[in-house]
């Protein structure tokens, strides 16, 4: 128990020091001492770099924090419930969802959505349909969970529903306009820069609510590490618990995906680490670890994007690769040995 609360206090402060990290260095050269007075409101500095570091580094960073914790905390329920160390938000097709939605607004309906007698278009139908297809998506595998008790089935069922959305978002592209196309191959990059300070609050309340509940099912993942029946016989509703899991799972993955793009590995990869540096399974330290892991990643991630300085900003989709594919690799071949 030291050991972990050891680990979980480094970890904290590797992500203070990451996220302020984001905040100090970017891809326009600041003084730090100019982003601290912004910071701290202490000072006249220039509009472009309160801009900069206000409007910008600011909720990217914030971004980047929530949708780490996010992506993290889904991965490791999944992981646990389905006993398979390559579960993660985007193998139950939820990811492809919200790709689908956005596909459908972008390629389809030339970036404008109808809801009524309510018009929405620009940013703000991308999101709201990527949210309304990962709903979609989390919807059917609740009702499937109704029907299969086999949590692999249902793992199969959801990689299942990602083939057949990728499949429709390849037919739109093929018949969508160039412009379309390109609008949705930059969305499919992925960023942490899509979320205002504006937006900021309705992406907090969403992911820290889904965690939130996370927290709450700590005892139930704890029994089902020893396996189903015997969850249930320390009085566990496992089915109830998968629902509420995959409610969950959903919410945190619908709002990471409709805000921020596909984002890959996050939830994959993150889990993994966390035990690494744990040494143990138990998620009363688990869950917080790996919620702090997450952030930190993410955060690095979204440091490693800004790189190049002037020369432009590398998509996200390049980076999480690069931190996450070798941390599976490792995995799967400790498992062989």
């Amino acid at each position: 128990m030291k050991k972990g609360t050891t680990c979980i206090g480094w970890m904290a402060a590797l992500t203070l020091l990451l996220f302020m990290g984001n905040l100090f260095i970017g891809s326009v050269d600041i003084p730090y001492g100019s982003v601290w007075q912004i910071l701290t409101g202490s000072g006249e500095e220039r509009a472009s770099w309160q801009f900069i570091v206000l409007d910008s580094r600011l909720p990217q960073a914030l971004t980047a924090l929530f949708c780490g914790a996010a992506l993290s905390v889904s991965g490791l329920m999944l992981q646990t419930v389905f006993r398979n160390p390559l579960a993660g938000p985007s193998i139950l097709g939820i990811d492809s969802g919200a790709s689908l939605g956005v596909a459908l607004v972008m390629l389809f309906s030339g970036g404008s959505m109808l809801a009524g007698d309510i018009h929405f278009s620009g940013f703000l139908a991308v999101t709201l349909a990527a949210f309304v297809g990962a709903l979609f998506v989390m919807g059917l595998l609740l009702f499937f969970s109704t029907l299969l008790r086999s949590d692999v089935m249902l793992l199969i069922v959801g990689v299942m529903i990602g083939y057949l959305t990728s499949s429709v978002i390849s037919l739109l592209n093929f018949f969508a306009t160039s412009e379309g196309v390109h609008s949705y191959l930059i969305w499919g990059m992925g960023s942490f820069g899509g979320v205002s300070m504006e937006q900021m609050p309705w992406f907090a309340a969403l992911v820290v609510s889904g965690i939130c509940v996370a927290l709450l099912l700590v005892k139930p993942l704890n029994a089902l590490l020893l396996g189903r029946y015997y969850a249930e016989n320390l009085g566990v509703n496992v089915r109830c618990t998968r629902y509420l899991l995959l409610f969950t799972t959903g919410l945190l993955s619908a709002a990471t995906t409709a805000f921020c793009g596909p984002v890959s590995f996050l939830g994959l990869a993150v889990p993994h680490i966390a035990r690494l540096i744990l040494g143990r399974a138990d998620h009363r330290l688990l869950m917080p670890l790996t919620l702090l892991t997450g952030s930190a990643v993410a955060l690095l991630c979204n440091s490693l994007c800004v790189l190049p300085g002037d020369r432009g900003i590398i998509p996200l989709a390049a980076v999480t690769p690069l931190l996450g594919a070798p941390v599976i690799l490792y995995v799967l071949l400790k498992g062989k040995r």
